[in-house]
């Protein structure tokens, strides 16, 4: 008996042979077997030895027009916005301007008016067709009024835009507010951006209690699993500097200040804040720049009696000996 079992590989070997072979085929010349090569502008595939045009009238999928730096490009580019999770819908939906002028800037009629008004009425309730696309329209909106007042980047409002959905994901917000949880994602988002605000400052532009968004932030880090370093204190030098117009050696003398505290364990038990606005008060003072208490107090939001007591144990840190 003849054993047929090995021909199905046989002739699988077969069938792949003969498509490389034809592969190999269409990026050869049928005359010379010389390479091909794609000429863009004449839309031609020609063989790069002989110069036989073997395909020509290709399609062009790239734009009609040209464009010569980026900024010219960006102009007469017709794709719209990326998506983004700042958005409830990401960003997909139609929005349809409050301004009644039309495409060439004139005013609309009265009859193209309340024609508006009613697209909008209706373009606003399919965007928002269920009780968690609302809940992420006024809390993404909380989100992005509350960075945009704590002068946050774009990353972390997107950051905070992710993490405020895994809550709604979870089903996290039961018993908690919007306002709580979207103020407790935006200061989760800030920390791991390393661009933290200190929880008086999130309070300061938020609608809800201190109390209550560190409450909240310690629930969702724990229940989402966010892995969030403690706050480093040299993380909020660069902002008190600019803010008081210090200049880089104040900056760079209030970082040392800092590390040679943390070295000895000074941070331990404090405020990042307080010790990182006394950094900056005593650095000002080494490097004979005029600033007062007063002034770091209002920029840090920290008391001037803390960022008395911090900067001397700064100072003492330096010189060698720490005080009582």
């Amino acid at each position: 008996m003849t054993d047929t079992r090995t021909r199905p590989t046989d002739e699988t070997e077969t069938t792949g042979e003969q498509t490389k072979t034809r592969a190999d085929e269409q990026q050869r010349c049928p005359e010379c077997g010389g390479p091909l090569v794609t000429d863009e502008e004449r839309g031609e595939r020609v063989c790069d030895d002989c110069g036989l045009v073997v395909e020509e009238d290709a399609v062009d999928r790239g734009p009609e027009w040209r464009a010569f730096d980026a900024s010219e490009r960006e102009q007469k580019s017709r794709v719209g916005a990326p998506t983004t999770n700042m958005m409830h819908d990401k960003g997909l939906s139609t929005n349809i301007d409050w301004r009644d002028r039309d495409a060439y800037g004139n005013s609309l009629g009265s009859r193209q008016r309340e024609k508006m008004q009613r697209l909008r009425k209706w373009n606003e309730r399919f965007r928002t067709r269920d009780s968690k696309e609302r809940n992420l329209k006024q809390a993404l909106g909380e989100i992005d009024r509350m960075a945009s007042s704590l002068g946050l980047p774009d990353t972390v409002r997107e950051t905070a835009s992710v993490i405020y959905r895994r809550a709604l994901d979870e089903d996290l917000l039961p018993g908690r507010s919007i306002e709580g949880v979207a103020t407790g994602a935006l200061y989760a988002a800030a920390r791991q951006a390393r661009t933290p605000r200190s929880l008086d400052e999130l309070t300061a532009v938020s609608r809800v209690e201190k109390d209550e968004i560190a409450r909240t932030y310690r629930y969702i880090a724990r229940e989402l699993g966010l892995e969030i370093e403690p706050a480093d204190p040299k993380s909020y030098v660069p902002r008190f500097a600019s803010e008081l117009d210090l200049s880089d050696e104040t900056e760079r003398r209030a970082r040392s200040l800092l590390d040679t505290a943390t070295k000895k364990g000074l941070h331990s038990g404090k405020s990042p804040v307080g010790l990182a606005a006394a950094a900056v008060y005593a650095a000002a003072l080494l490097t004979n720049e005029k600033v007062t208490q007063s002034e770091v107090s209002d920029v840090a939001n920290i008391s001037e009696v803390t960022i008395r007591n911090r900067y001397h144990e700064l100072l003492d840190a330096e010189e060698g000996t720490i005080a009582p």
